[in-house]
């Protein structure tokens, strides 16, 4: 008996079954990038107690930032060949079981080495989630939905950057709250359990990412390349009529058999082809450029940029919430927009707004920055014989450098002023956090030997190959900088905040959305789960380098300086969006792997 032959009751019933079963899959899919996205965002609000609490010094700080990217470019890198090997639904239900695994380790940490080995599984979780899931939802998805259905990883990708955010206002208030009390050591204590119980948080979503991971189907692609031509059937009957899976199963087979060669030649089989080196190389500048906007950065050190452009600690916490519902609001529009306008559109319109937004924050950056003064004599003076120092901050600390300075007309007002310290043994260099003296709770700064001298050679060889290790290990203490500069004003910090939200907003529209597309469409299908793979870890490899030297750059550099160079590289990524990047909408994969050949696809 045929599909048509069906009494309507029980036709309806089985599109019931599978119109529930498809939005199970999408939302099992929305799961994968809601942790994607917590894995991104929550150390957002759980950085600036980390910060006071954890005693780690800037560099730590920004490697426990990253940490999450280095542990993904690990996992990312092996993700294709596990997701052929175990298959995908088994490696969506592995990276959820390391993302839960992650939290008690974070959470229960008691120093460096536990809490960077936590972020790193996390990272490691969050890799294969950015592989694994995009690659499912391209081969169990038909054409007409692809788009929106990848859209929906990402959507839910920029909720979990809410929830985490969500997360971090809750415990402002209650640490505004505890603040207010006056009493230091229950306020040092409160912070210390804010950002444990905010990894703790987040830990329901990967359970039922997990659970929901039981519950699909394999791949039928994978599937039929297993030669399971009845799973990889009963798989598609699963989302689609009969009649679509026959016609899809066809397909499917159509696509594993070599092409013909014309009389007299070889079929040419080289991975060297230009089919796939073309849309590969495409593929890898395309994510390298997409995190060189600056986005991880600027999500993850967002309460510390927008507290340094001059807002409270309460205010920039409610900024990144602002920041973060700008994502998830917009990211919906690309998806609506992805389909009808396409791909190329998007990438242009998104790295356009991109650049005008980094250039006018790292303007307005500039116009305060301008005002520092540099106070290292002073503080070189006070560095005793053991060759570290410990220097807290203050009211009346600022009137002192002011005053050995000169500067006690300036523009600089010593009840809001900001202080760091760049410092360097040999040829290792070491900088502290932004220090403000209108924060009663702010801990001492502290300069050390083991803050900028590496542990072991190994260590050494990758923050300065060229640095004389033994000698950093005896060398004095020499400090480089101290810069003395204003907290902007309240009106500054929102001005900056506008246009970072104008920053993410064309970020979703565009980049956002499409560079999930772009990863998967790209790719040919020969070489689609290994080369998804590599293009990914050069995307996460360059987000953890620049998270890792994020904040050690601004305090040598200052932030204008980061966000010029952050629009630059997106002045990259517009040339390669408007000169190299086909448009793919409405385009089969086999359309687009036609064209990277150089021929019609037939």
């Amino acid at each position: 008996m045929t599909a048509s032959t069906f009494p309507d009751s029980v036709a309806s019933s089985s599109d019931s079954t599978r119109q529930r079963y498809n939005l199970f899959l999408l939302l099992v899919a929305g799961l994968g990038g809601l942790l994607y996205g917590i894995d991104v965002g929550i150390i957002g609000g759980a950085l600036p107690y980390l910060e006071a609490t954890s005693k780690l010094d800037p560099s730590q700080l920004s490697i426990i930032v990253a940490a999450v990217l280095l542990g993904s470019v690990f996992s990312t890198l092996f993700a294709g060949l596990l997701a052929d090997w175990m298959g995908r639904k088994p490696l969506m239900i592995l990276s959820g079981t390391a993302f839960i695994l992650s939290i008690p380790v974070i959470a229960l940490s008691q120093g460096y080495s536990s809490l960077f080995f936590g972020r790193l599984l996390q990272g490691m979780s969050g890799g294969l989630i950015g592989i694994v899931v995009p690659l499912y939802l391209a081969e169990c998805l038909s054409a007409s939905t692809r788009g929106k259905g990848t859209g929906v990883f990402q959507w839910m990708l920029t909720f979990g950057i809410v929830v985490a955010a969500l997360i971090g206002i809750f415990f402002s208030y209650r640490v505004e709250a505890v603040a207010r009390l006056g009493d230091a050591a229950a306020l040092y204590n409160f912070k210390n359990h804010a950002w444990r119980s905010i990894f703790w948080m987040s830990m329901p979503p990967g359970v039922l990412f997990v659970l929901g991971a039981f519950l699909v189907t394999e791949s039928p692609r994978l599937l039929y390349r297993r030669n399971q031509i009845d799973k990889a059937r009963a798989a598609l009957l699963r989302s689609r009529s009969p009649e679509q899976a026959t016609i899809e199963l066809h397909e499917i087979e159509a696509a594993s058999k070599p092409a013909a060669a014309p009389a007299g030649e070889k079929v040419r089989t080289s991975l060297l082809r230009r089919k796939y080196v073309i849309p590969f190389l495409l593929a890898c500048l395309i994510l390298a450029c997409n995190t060189a906007t600056g986005i991880n950065s600027v999500i993850g050190f967002n309460t510390n940029i927008l507290i340094q452009s001059g807002l409270s600690d309460l205010q920039a916490h409610w900024g990144y919430v602002l920041l973060t519902a700008f994502n998830f609001c917009f990211t919906a529009i690309g998806m609506m927009l992805v389909d009808r306008k396409g791909r190329k559109f998007l990438f242009i319109l998104g790295t356009s707004g991109i650049i005008l937004s980094m250039a006018v924050v790292a303007t307005l950056f500039h116009q305060t920055e301008k005002q520092n003064i540099d106070c290292r004599d002073q503080i070189q003076a006070l560095v005793g014989p053991g060759q570290e120092l410990t220097f807290h901050f203050d009211s009346a600390e600022a009137r002192r450098l002011l005053t050995a300075q000169s500067s006690t007309a300036s523009a600089i007002n010593p009840d809001r002023a900001s202080f760091a310290i760049i410092y360097s043994y040999g040829d290792f260099t070491g900088t502290t956090s932004y220090a403000r003296s209108d924060d009663p709770a702010a801990p001492s700064l502290s300069v050390t030997r083991a803050a900028a001298v590496p542990a072991n050679k190994v260590q050494a060889l990758f923050q300065n190959p060229f640095g004389n290790y033994e000698g950093a290990t005896t060398a004095p203490l020499k400090i480089d900088k101290a810069i003395l500069g204003p907290v902007p004003q309240e009106s500054h910090g929102w001005l900056v905040a506008l246009f970072i939200y104008m920053f993410i907003a064309f970020y979703a529209t565009g980049p956002g959305v499409c560079v999930w597309l772009a990863l998967s469409e790209l790719m040919p299908t020969r070489i689609r789960s290994n080369g998804m793979s590599i293009a990914l870890v050069i995307n996460q490899l360059v987000s953890a380098i620049l998270q890792a030297i994020f904040l050690p750059f601004v305090a040598k550099h200052n932030y204008s300086s980061m966000f010029f160079m952050f629009a630059g590289f997106t002045v990259i990524y517009f040339l390669a969006a408007t000169f190299l990047l086909p448009e793919t909408k409405g385009k089969t994969l086999e359309e687009i792997e036609a064209h990277f050949e150089g021929r019609s696809a037939h």
